[in-house]
């Protein structure tokens, strides 16, 4: 009979951080198991491959699988460079998942569906931590039981993305009208080419994938007559995607929220802040969004297409019948709540934190990657290394080197927390004030620039007159 010790560590998700647990257990000398569902390993950085990264290589990859991959005679790619997620992918984990102290312990199309104990549920307390983990686990074959002593949930969250429904549901007609719907980042200038050239595209959300998606367009639009873009965001604050410019420790990211400030000012990209989508209909084959602002109901389009770049959040479903601590409203793990809450959060400063923020009542049950954040964006790789780390550690017994965790990420140069919550003036926050906000189609133009804010980029206030009337805007002219 197998003893539980002799059981490998399951890690869900065969992306970087989960192969980075994986590595880091294999070089401690203990047995692991890494369920991957898609057909490869970083499936789902395939789904955005061809998105530019602003974290450089040198952020990218795990210290220990490094120096596993190294002593193969792998070669970093140049460490100041920004590679694509297929880059990722293909220069790096690839080649890490086909290493002989990997390879067989790494299943790909295999979907861990649902975590357990063996012989108890949820309620049953006796015993309970001396039963091995029972993961069911869908595969082209069919379903099958397998055990483990400890369980690392490295899956992520880009499979279960938000809806459009500003309440957290999908808007009305939302499911209806799916198939004009991409959630993420489509590749606007490669496969997805043809679906946007020539046509209207609404794109919500005020985070990275949404400029990214915007700039494709804009991109796009140079050498395809009558492609345009409409960009929504449910808040007016957008200090979060504008960034910190040469504040910004991460220049790439930096120049990311330049450069989408830049195409919304420069009426490129019409932008309409403020308004959070209750609803999606169709007029004369097209799609009409409806949104609550703070004039009320308003009406937008009529547009072709919607990308929906408005984050993900967690798939609870797999960890139903384990006792976890999660934070009421993210949904990561509740001991990293207070430190990454968008709401107050500042400068994308996490503490350091390691096995024991992310463990649960289930015992040797650990949280890592952007699972651990829920449904805050702020998560970067480095976290996420350090994260598996110390986990690892501990599940080897190494507790000095498990609390020994180190963290420092790059500042964003952004300061967001409000004065009231910081109890410091914006002059002592991240090295200097934040940007100023801007209440995009909200003021003329003239009028916010001579009050010292950016504009709005939509034009004058008789190019928005529509909106406040409540009529439909029109997006293409």
């Amino acid at each position: 009979m197998v003893s539980e010790n002799d059981l490998p560590v399951a890690i869900i998700g065969g992306g970087p951080v989960g192969l980075a647990a994986a590595a880091q257990l294999v070089s401690r000398g203990l047995p692991v198991r890494v369920y991957e569902a898609g057909s490869s390993v970083g499936s789902n950085l395939r789904d955005w491959g061809h998105v530019r990264v602003f974290t450089p290589w040198r952020y990218c990859v795990d210290a220990v699988a490094r120096k596993l991959l190294e002593s193969h005679g792998w070669q970093m790619p140049e460490p100041e460079t920004f590679p694509t997620a297929d880059e990722i992918v293909g220069q790096y984990l690839a080649p890490l998942a086909k290493l002989p102290e990997l390879a067989p312990s790494i299943e790909t199309s295999a979907r861990v569906v649902a975590i357990s104990r063996w012989g108890a549920d949820k309620v049953l307390s006796k015993a309970r931590q001396t039963r091995p983990f029972m993961l069911l686990v869908e595969t082209a074959k069919g379903t099958r039981r397998d055990s483990a002593r400890a369980v690392i949930d490295a899956s992520g969250t880009w499979q279960t993305p938000n809806p459009l429904g500003a309440g957290g549901l999908p808007a009305e007609g939302e499911t209806e009208f799916g198939e004009r719907i991409a959630y993420g980042i489509p590749d606007v200038l490669g496969r997805d080419r043809n679906l946007y050239a020539g046509r209207t595209t609404l794109v919500v959300g005020a985070g990275h994938s949404a400029a990214n998606a915007l700039l494709e367009l804009a991109e796009l639009a140079q050498t395809e007559p009558g492609t345009s873009a409409l960009w929504v965001t449910r808040g007016t604050d957008l200090v979060r995607i504008y960034g910190g410019g040469d504040a910004d420790a991460l220049p790439a990211r930096g120049e990311l929220g330049s450069d989408v400030r830049q195409l919304a000012e420069s009426g490129r990209v019409r932008l309409v802040t403020g308004f959070a989508i209750v609803a999606i209909s169709e007029v004369d084959g097209r799609l009409v969004v409806e949104g609550q602002t703070k004039n009320g109901l308003r009406r937008l389009g009529p547009v072709d297409r919607i990308i929906a770049a408005t984050g993900q959040r967690p798939d609870l479903a797999l960890t139903r019948e384990l006792r976890l601590d999660l934070d009421p409203w993210l949904e990561g793990v509740k001991a990293l709540g207070p430190l990454i809450d968008p709401n107050e959060h500042s400068c994308g400063d996490v503490p350091p934190h390691g096995h024991r923020e992310l463990s649960h009542p289930e015992p040797d049950f650990y949280t890592v990657g952007v699972k651990s954040y829920g449904r805050a964006p702020t998560f970067l790789l480095l976290t996420g290394y350090e994260q598996v780390r110390s986990v690892a550690a501990a599940l080897a017994g190494d507790m000095a080197a498990a609390d020994a965790v180190q963290l420092v990420l790059p500042a964003t140069g952004v300061c967001t927390v409000p004065v009231s919550l910081s109890g410091v003036s914006s002059q002592n926050c991240c090295g200097g004030p934040a940007p100023a906000a801007v209440d995009a189609c909200c003021v003329d133009d003239a009028k916010a620039k001579a009050s010292g804010k950016s504009g709005c980029g939509c034009g004058s206030t008789q190019a928005i007159a529509a909106v406040r009337s409540g009529d439909l805007e029109i997006a293409a002219q």
